[in-house]
C-alpha cells in the first residue's frame, strides 16, 4: 500500500485557487478544498482553523501572482500601457480570480489612497516615473486615470459584460495614458510659472 500524501498548507492554497478558478471564491470551504485534493477536510481543517483564515491565504497568493503578471513587461513596449493591458488580459483570462481580487473585500487597502501608497506599487509607480520624468505626485496622478481606467474595462470584461478586444482596448488605454499625462505636464508648467 502506497504511503499517504502529506497534505501541506502550500497544497492548500493551491487547491483554494483552483477551486475559485473554476467556480468563484464564494465556494472556497473546507469542503471544496478537500475534494480538490481528494483527501477528507481533516489536514485542511488543520493548517486553517476558520476558512476565513483559507481565503486569505488564498487571496494573498492570487494578488501576488497578479502582480508578477502584470509587471511582464517587454522592453520594446510601453511599460505604462503594457502594465494596463497586463491587467486587462488578467481579468479575460482569469475572471474568477480578479473578481476574488477586486470584488470580494478581501484587499488590505480600503481606498484608492491606501492603494496609491501601497508598498506592491513602489515598482509600477517607479517603471512609470522613469518613463515620465515627472514627480512622484505627477506620476500617481497618471497611474490612477489609467488605473481606473483599466479597472473599469477589467471589471465589465470579468463580469461577461463586454467581449475583449485588445486592439479596441490598447486605443482607448493608450488615449486615457496620453490625456492623464498632457494635464500632468499642463499642471507642471503652470506650477512652475507661480513659483
Amino acid at each position: 500500500m502506497p504511503p499517504k500524501t502529506r497534505i501541506t498548507k502550500d497544497m492548500i492554497i493551491h487547491a483554494a485557487i483552483e477551486v475559485a478558478k473554476q467556480s468563484g471564491y464564494e465556494n472556497i470551504n473546507a469542503r471544496t478544498v478537500s475534494a480538490q485534493l481528494h483527501c477528507s477536510t481533516q489536514p485542511v481543517m488543520y493548517h486553517f482553523s476558520t476558512i476565513d483564515a483559507m481565503k486569505r491565504a488564498a487571496y494573498a497568493r492570487v494578488d501576488q501572482l497578479h502582480s508578477e503578471n502584470i509587471m511582464t513587461i517587454s522592453p520594446e513596449q510601453d511599460p505604462i500601457l503594457q502594465i494596463g493591458l497586463n491587467y486587462i488580459r488578467f481579468a479575460v483570462e482569469e475572471p474568477q480570480l480578479f473578481r476574488f481580487l477586486f470584488q470580494s473585500g478581501y484587499a488590505a487597502e480600503h481606498s484608492l489612497l491606501e492603494m496609491i501608497d501601497s508598498e506592491a506599487l513602489i515598482p509600477v509607480l517607479a517603471a512609470m516615473q522613469e518613463g515620465t520624468g515627472l514627480s512622484m505626485e505627477k506620476t500617481k496622478q497618471i497611474f490612477l486615470t489609467v488605473a481606473l481606467f483599466a479597472h473599469g474595462y477589467a471589471s465589465i470584461i470579468a463580469n461577461n459584460g463586454l467581449e475583449y478586444d485588445e486592439k479596441l482596448v490598447a486605443e482607448h488605454l493608450e488615449r486615457a495614458w496620453d490625456g492623464a499625462f498632457l494635464a500632468a505636464m499642463q499642471e507642471e508648467k503652470e506650477h512652475e510659472k507661480t513659483v
